[in-house]
């Protein structure tokens, strides 16, 4: 069996995390037991929810133990299997961490997956055809469910869930409105991804001028809001709200380091007759297939060109995480471990 590079969640953020936090080992794989698969991973995920896991507090994931493999979704390929349900050379997600190899129990649910990768990148089972898409499709269906015509807007829009966000609402016929950081990343949302306008976070740091912005990009009001961040701007998306608008709250990572995220002025909730809703999409398993199946259509059709971030090697796993956090990916961010 191959010796398998891993890293380990070491010790727990004080405020900010910081590469300290993590360490790299080596350790023997285990041979493999009746029912297990033996997995070569490819591409590991890096995803903000982590960094509540390394919290010792309540979080919407669970905590993190302290000198295990960090828990994270992989995609990979079967290079050994006693099951009878997974041959050598399947292309597989699952939930493997960050380590180079994994051995998995073929029967457990939701540990594995088999992917088809012939129109479909494998990578991309870790973006748009996976877990960020899901969550995506989750918010927009099953919470905000907008018609034709209704203003949408979500924050991180050039990430994964953003990105998949704006393709499935596109195809609902609303109009989409993104909030990115950077000009860069704000061209990439309204022409590739074909939003109807993009506002620049970065040059509307206050809420104030996110306000302002927020009415010029959505002169009709705003009918549903898919929330990654929080801050300044939930409170300007409040602001801009029309009565009976819906907020899909998925994410706040401007509060993942621990610090409290104040709403300024929380009556607006009530006097716009607001719902609001929280989710883990890994609690709606039941709605994965038909979700999959759309967001694969819309990659496979162009309508959905989903971009990626990618470090290459498991040691570079911590910084492109902490960097993640701080907006410096573009895209789906991967580490490439082959």
């Amino acid at each position: 069996m191959p010796r398998n590079a891993q890293i380990l969640l070491d010790n727990r953020p004080q405020g900010e995390a910081t590469v300290d936090n993590f360490r790299l080992v080596t350790n023997d794989t285990p041979a493999l037991q009746e029912g297990q698969v033996l997995v070569r991973h490819h591409y590991l995920s890096l995803d903000p929810y982590m960094r509540g896991r390394m919290n010792d507090s309540k979080s919407y994931a669970a905590c993190q133990p302290l000198g295990q493999v960090m828990m994270g979704g992989t995609v990979g390929e079967v290079v050994e299997s006693r099951h009878s349900a997974y041959a050598v050379g399947d292309k597989v997600v699952g939930m493997g961490g960050w380590q180079e190899w994994s051995v998995a129990d073929g029967a457990a649910p939701g540990m594995l997956r088999k992917v088809d990768t012939r129109q479909i990148p494998l990578s991309y089972y870790l973006g748009a055809v996976g877990m960020p898409g899901v969550t995506a499709w989750y918010g927009l269906t099953q919470i905000i469910d907008p018609k034709p015509g209704q203003t949408l807007v979500v924050s991180a829009a050039s990430g994964a869930v953003g990105s998949s966000f704006g393709a499935l609402a596109k195809a609902r016929g609303c109009r989409v409105v993104g909030i990115a950081g950077g000009p860069d990343k704000c061209r990439y949302v309204t022409g590739e991804l074909g939003f109807d306008a993009c506002i620049d976070h970065r040059a509307h740091g206050d809420l104030a001028s996110m306000s302002q912005a927020l009415k010029a990009a959505c002169p009709d009001g705003i009918d549903g809001y898919f929330e990654n961040v929080g801050g300044h701007i939930l409170d300007a998306v409040l602001l801009r709200a029309n009565a009976f608008a819906r907020v899909a709250l998925c994410g706040m990572i401007a509060g993942y380091d621990g610090q409290p995220l104040p709403l300024l002025n929380p009556a607006l909730l009530l006097i716009n007759r607001m719902k609001v809703e929280g989710f883990i999409v890994s609690e709606h398993m039941e709605v994965w297939p038909a979700a999959l199946k759309e967001l694969a259509g819309l990659v496979a059709s162009g309508r959905l060109r989903p971009r990626e971030s990618i470090a290459q090697g498991l040691a570079a796993a911590p910084q492109a995480f902490l960097d993640l956090l701080k907006g410096g990916n573009f895209g789906k961010q991967l580490v490439k471990l082959i």
